[in-house]
């Protein structure tokens, strides 16, 4: 996801009684795994009322199991939400409750363990979240999802969570003047005698509820070309079809084609590019991304060419890993974040990362300002709005950054490698990630993700540099101001003379504690000497020479 929404390397060490996180407060469902949605929608012009069909496919992993719970809102004072009909399974109606945001359905039988069932649950509403039903920018009427990150169960029965991945279909009855996109693959089209038409998309690979999404309105569509066989689509509004089709034209496939070189395979039967009026800026829907509908100019900007890289890293980090608890969020977040940045890098040269990577750290600092022991990983989710934030965004790219330098780029590439192949079309933690990169590189991660993910703030130096003629050497003192303990990381030191714009000598000293002296041997005097001269290094400082 990208909204109207990065300096630092590091070895260190954290208290262990400061890393502690509990996972979030969602109930899991033990002993039931959902395999595959069938969601039948009839929608009208007439109204916003939805007719849902749902079939929910469970596989029992633990015998005992009496009840399937499923996340659905029931229908409020306000006459929104959804009311369930009837619930049934093998023909046979089931009792249920149906309270608040939860669906109980009673089983027929005991679950056994390995055994399936699937439960068919009839129901209508108004949604109160989730489905954005209303006029675009246009005036015209569309139907689209907005379910980030836990509204899906304001308009389908499903298990809410993240790491409840499960395969779709969806079968929607609409007025035949709409067109429907969702994820997966076209199915089937039929046209009725009453003026509607029947659309029917599958998606064959499993993943997170809130990824599904829906887009039903009058649309110009493109089939850009393919990757390995995959269709790359654009989907427009049809007033915008110009603009759209050059706006997503590029560089789409050659995003693809890197994450699948350096990452893993896509895991996905299409891509699709979709303007929507739901999105505020990008949203990752797995295979059908949706794009705010603002964002379409037909000028090509770099926003534009930014948001679509960061959606389709997404397709490998968030949605074909999925984080496995909410608290990991930066998994996906951060990730994308940086392997936007990686993109920029391989396509547009290093000055273009270097610049991306710059204009992340400046949006950090004003972050810490207002929440200053913010920490990557957390335990807020009492309120889902407080699932991510930009710091996430910035400092969870800055965290990869760190430790693609600490490790070294074979190292580095190797372990996302490894760690992709390892829980693709599955979940993973934190931890998960830091073994696949202990293994990659033969190192010791665990303080280095404990100082960067586990605590709050950022280093923040103090300090002066000086030239001693007689020793022919540079003199620094640096000290760290920022609130609680000193962080501990190698730090480069860069010496310029004679004017020149890259540094004759770069020498690494090792920041340990709150405060330091070195001393670097140089052959004469410096012009200038600088931390962080080629942008590995996450701080703030406040450094300059003192004396002449």
């Amino acid at each position: 996801m990208f909204g109207a929404r990065l300096f630092a390397l590091a070895f260190l060490f954290v208290p262990t009684a400061d890393t502690a996180s509990s996972p979030d407060p969602y109930p899991r469902r033990i002993g039931i795994d959902v395999e595959h949605y069938r969601f039948e929608l009839m929608l009208s012009d007439d109204t916003d009322e939805i007719v849902g069909n749902a079939t929910v496919l469970v596989r029992f992993t633990s015998s005992g199991v009496v009840e399937l719970p499923l996340d659905l809102t029931s229908r409020g004072m306000a006459g929104r939400g959804m009311e369930v009909r009837r619930v049934s399974a093998r023909g046979d109606d089931l009792a249920y409750t149906h309270e608040g945001d939860l669906l109980t359905v009673r089983l027929p039988e005991t679950g056994r363990a390995g055994a399936r069932l699937a439960v068919t649950i009839d129901y209508r509403g108004i949604p109160a979240a989730g489905l954005q039903i209303g006029a675009n920018k246009h005036g015209d009427r569309t139907f689209f999802s907005d379910n980030w990150p836990n509204r899906v169960h304001n308009w389908l029965p499903t298990i809410d969570h993240v790491a409840e991945k499960a395969t779709s279909e969806f079968v929607v009855t609409a007025p035949s003047d709409y067109q429907v996109v969702s994820n997966g693959l076209v199915v089937e089209e039929v046209d009725h005698p009453d003026g509607t038409r029947l659309t029917h998309w599958k998606q064959s690979v499993p993943t997170s509820p809130w990824l599904y999404v829906l887009g039903v309105a009058r649309f110009a569509v493109q089939n850009v070309g393919d990757f390995q066989g995959k269709p790359i689509q654009t989907w427009v509004y049809w007033q915008d079809r110009d603009a759209g089709f050059y706006d997503f034209a590029s560089p789409t496939k050659q995003v693809l084609e890197f994450y699948d070189e350096y990452v893993g395979p896509f895991a996905y039967e299409k891509l699709a590019n979709i303007t929507s009026p739901a999105t505020g800026g990008g949203m990752e829907a797995a295979s059908a991304i949706m794009y705010s509908e603002s964002m379409i100019t037909g000028t090509r900007t770099d926003r534009v060419r930014n948001v679509v890289i960061h959606e389709i890293a997404h397709q490998w980090f968030g949605n074909a890993v999925s984080e496995s608890d909410w608290d990991d969020v930066w998994l996906s977040e951060g990730f994308a974040t940086y392997f936007t940045l990686l993109f920029r890098e391989h396509a547009y040269g290093r000055d273009d990362f270097v610049t991306g990577l710059e204009e992340a750290a400046a949006a950090i600092w004003p972050l810490y300002e207002a929440s200053p022991d913010y920490r990557i990983i957390h335990d807020d989710l009492d309120d889902m709005a407080d699932v991510t934030t930009r710091i996430i965004y910035q400092k969870g790219a800055w965290v990869l950054h760190m430790l693609r330098k600490r490790m070294g780029d074979a190292a580095f590439w190797s372990g996302i490698r490894a760690y992709y192949a390892a829980h693709m079309n599955g979940t993973a933690s934190t931890d998960d990630f830091m073994r696949a990169m202990e293994e990659a590189s033969g190192m010791d991660h665990q303080s280095f993700f404990d100082q960067w993910l586990r605590r709050g703030g950022n280093p923040e130096f103090q300090g002066w540099w000086s030239y001693d003629a007689s020793a022919q050497a540079v003199r620094i003192e640096l000290n760290q101001v920022q609130a609680g303990a000193p962080f501990v990381m190698p730090l480069e030191v860069g010496v310029y003379v004679d004017g020149d714009l890259t540094p004759s000598l770069i020498e690494t000293v090792e920041v340990t504690a709150g405060f330091h002296r070195f001393v670097i041997s140089v052959p004469g005097e410096p012009d200038d000497v600088r931390l962080d001269p080629n942008t590995w290094s996450l701080f703030l400082a406040d450094f300059d020479r003192r004396g002449r």
